[in-house]
């Protein structure tokens, strides 16, 4: 685990509200597995007093690429950063996707901004696994296609591909999964996640699901990203320590 100065190099905007930061940071650059995540501090100053939880998206060489929906004051902090501003990073953290096994197509399902750790593992495993994409938005402007190839793409609204929800399009392109020994990879908002681990179950697909929490620490000492365990009652587990992604058959949502 490393709490480095690393520096950013890059702000592009992907798509509306989307940002994609490159940041300078060889140490965590040479740690970092698909999946896991950083815990950002944004700010020198109070306000915002704790540190923002990323995905990291991408590895190029000693380089990180974070995925970074603009919603409040931290994400406007970090956006507005120039090249060569400093910043302080916690990482890596969590556990990322078992990317190994027996499985013949990887299967990539993602809402919005859960699109995040997903080129990192796409470049990971592509080659060695046949891979299906598929990729939601409530409408065209949330819609990230970034390091994916030919995704299979639906809205909400229908102003983009698919109209419906990506499960909705992953049910109507079964055909695709039924000749396959298929593993299923998540990353979205809560009830998209949910929606993933039934369909996952119906059809007993193989399936992890990276799962999305408010954290301080980011390491399991604060106990505030709880989520209840499916195999003993009354038990949770942290999504910034156990997870954050996990076996979807493991975890209640």
């Amino acid at each position: 685990m490393f709490n480095k100065n690393s520096s950013v190099e890059e702000i592009i905007n992907l798509n509306g509200s989307v940002y994609l930061i490159k940041i300078y940071s060889p140490e965590i650059a040479k740690q970092i597995k698909p999946g896991q995540f950083l815990n950002v501090k944004v700010s020198d100053s109070l306000a915002p007093l704790l540190r923002r939880p990323f995905s990291v998206s991408n590895v190029e060489g000693d380089y990180l690429f974070l995925m970074v929906n603009l919603l409040g004051e931290g994400t406007k902090i970090l956006t507005s950063k120039k090249k060569g501003d400093p910043l302080d990073i916690l990482g890596p953290l969590g556990n990322g996707f078992n990317l190994d096994g027996d499985y013949e197509l990887a299967v990539f399902a993602a809402g919005g901004i859960g699109e995040a750790p997903f080129p990192f593992v796409y470049k990971t495993i592509k080659g060695a696994k046949e891979i299906i994409s598929f990729i939601g938005g409530k409408t065209a402007k949330e819609v990230v296609e970034y390091g994916i190839e030919n995704p299979y793409i639906s809205t909400d609204d229908g102003s983009l591909g698919f109209k419906g929800n990506v499960v909705q399009l992953m049910e109507q392109k079964k055909e695709l999964l039924s000749s396959k020994k298929i593993k299923i990879f998540a990353c979205g908002p809560t009830p998209m996640l949910k929606a993933v681990q039934g369909f996952a179950a119906k059809n007993n697909y193989e399936c992890e699901i990276s799962t999305e929490s408010a954290m301080a620490c980011g390491f399991g000492i604060c106990q505030g990203c709880a989520i209840a365990s499916a195999h003993q009652s009354e038990k949770y587990l942290l999504v910034c320590k156990d997870g954050p992604v996990f076996n979807a058959k493991d975890v209640v949502l």
